[in-house]
Order: structure tokens, then C-alpha cells, then sequence
């Protein structure tokens, strides 16, 4: 079976063939691009596509490789030991299995999904190289190789918000999400509102891309965004007539909050119409 767009997931034909190509080399697929473009959703995606189970790792600051691979309560063995308690003979009572763990464990193939890596310490990718490698790891209390039975589909994703190791990015099959073209987002929005009124979606559209392309925007509304404010065009009964002569040095979108996500780039779009208006 191979990677295709689903009935919630327009993908690209780049994108499809990225998908296919790490799943054929065996090798990690590392997405990276604009947030809200789609990436964690494609993960979840390619395991409906390809009928197999997701295991999600989602990465904070705090996180570190070994957690995705074990961690070893010795406190808590301390304390059943003070107890007298019996399972305290036994450490694997103390091992707790990580998300890696997991997923070498499934005696079928399935997706691990590794979210935002880049929001990790620098060092966190190059502590898993051997394991997403070789797919395998030692557990030092146990005495034994962890290997997986099933080498899983691993998608990992990056905001770019760090600059990964080189040696973590031989390893993996790089695919950047470009942000969407009209005639691609047109179908992405066909999706979800089958039935949204051509000209509503023609007005909002433009009203759209010519917020994305004020020079100095911060944070540039992304696809997620845009599905967001077409939601609450819809609820709010806007017509196409408020959006057709929109224009930006004149007056603020409706439900202006739904695009815009930060103050700095809400005061820039401020300071554009009232210097144009001076």
C-alpha cells in the first residue's frame, strides 16, 4: 500500500511522493514548514492511508531521548524495598517503557509520530541516532537489547525554531511543506466546507493572501487559521458583498482574532491604515 491523500488530507504530489519515499528507504521522514500547514495531521493521515496504528511522542522543552525510551524508578524501588514489599525482587516492576519502547514492541509495522523535536534540547536528536538508526537500544538494568519487531514508520516534525545536527539529518528523508497555492488550498477547503458559497470563498480568499503578503507580518496566517476564519464566516452569516471590496488600509476582516495570533502584527496592521489614511 502507499501514501495518498485521504478523504481529510489533501496532500501534494511532492508531499505524497516524500511520504512513500521514507517509507520504501526505511528511513525517517523529518517534516518541516509553516506551523499550521498540516504537519502532525499528516502522520495521523498516513496511518489511516495505510491502515496501521500511531504512536504520538509529542516533544516539550523538557523532554529528553531517554524518556522516548525508558525511565527506571529506582525511588519508588527504594521505598517498596523499606516496605517488604515482594515485587521489589523484580526491576522490571520499575521500568517504565517510553514511546520507543512502544513501538518496537508491536508485532506490526505502525506509525511513531515525534512531534516538534526542535522544541528539545540541541543535543536531543543526537542522542537518538543509533536508535532511530539501528532501530534498537540497550536497557542497562534489564541486561538486554530492546529491538524493534517491526521497524515502524517514523515521521518527525520541526517548526524550525532550532537548527538540527547534520549527523541526525543524514539519517532522515527531509521534505519541506511549502505553503499551500490557491488552486491546492481551493481543495483543502472543499474538504471541510463542501458547501461554502463560491464567491464568500473567492472574496475570503483574496482578503487572505493579501494579509500574508504585508511585508513585516510576524506570525503569517496559516491554512489551520484560514479554516478557522471561513468557520466563523459561515456561523456569522458574513456575506460575500462584506469581503468583496475589503481593503486593508481601510478596515480590519471580520473575526480579525481568528488570523491574526499576536499584538505586534494586529498594531502593524493598525499602523497601515491609519498612515494611510494621514
Amino acid at each position: 500500500m502507499k501514501f495518498r491523500s485521504t478523504d481529510n488530507y489533501i496532500a501534494t504530489e511532492d508531499l505524497t511522493i516524500a511520504v512513500n519515499a521514507a517509507v520504501a528507504l526505511e528511513k525517517p521522514l523529518l517534516v518541516k514548514g509553516e506551523p499550521g500547514t498540516g504537519k502532525t495531521m499528516l502522520a495521523f493521515e498516513v496511518a489511516q492511508s495505510l491502515n496501521k496504528e500511531i504512536i504520538t511522542w509529542h516533544i516539550k522543552s523538557t523532554t529528553t531521548a531517554q524518556q522516548g525510551l525508558y525511565e527506571y524508578d529506582a525511588v519508588s524501588r527504594l521505598r517498596d524495598s523499606q516496605l517488604g514489599e515482594e515485587k521489589v525482587h523484580e526491576i522490571a516492576n520499575y521500568i517504565k517503557k517510553g514511546k520507543l519502547w512502544e513501538a518496537f514492541e508491536s508485532k506490526k509495522r505502525l506509525v511513531l509520530l515525534i512531534d516538534e523535536i526542535d522544541k528539545a534540547d540541541i543535543e536531543f536528536p543526537n542522542d537518538l541516532l543509533l536508535e532511530l538508526d539501528k532501530m534498537e537500544f540497550y536497557c542497562y538494568e534489564l541486561q538486554k537489547t530492546i529491538k524493534a519487531k517491526q521497524r515502524p514508520i517514523v515521521i518527525i516534525t520541526s517548526n524550525n525554531e532550532k537548527e538540527l545536527p547534520d549527523a541526525f539529518l543524514r539519517r532522515c528523508f527531509f521534505h519541506y511543506i511549502r505553503f499551500p497555492d490557491e488552486k491546492t488550498m481551493q481543495a483543502i477547503v472543499d474538504v471541510h466546507f463542501p458547501k461554502l458559497d463560491e464567491k464568500l470563498f473567492k472574496n475570503a480568499m483574496k482578503v487572505f493572501y493579501e494579509l500574508r503578503d504585508i511585508r513585516g507580518i510576524k506570525k503569517k496566517p496559516s491554512t489551520s487559521e484560514l479554516l478557522d476564519w471561513l468557520k466563523l464566516l459561515v456561523v456569522g452569516k458574513v456575506g460575500p458583498a462584506k469581503l468583496a471590496d475589503l481593503d486593508l488600509k481601510e478596515d480590519l476582516p471580520p473575526y480579525i482574532g481568528a488570523l491574526l495570533k499576536n499584538e505586534q502584527d494586529y498594531d502593524m496592521l493598525n499602523r497601515l491604515r491609519y498612515g494611510f489614511r494621514r
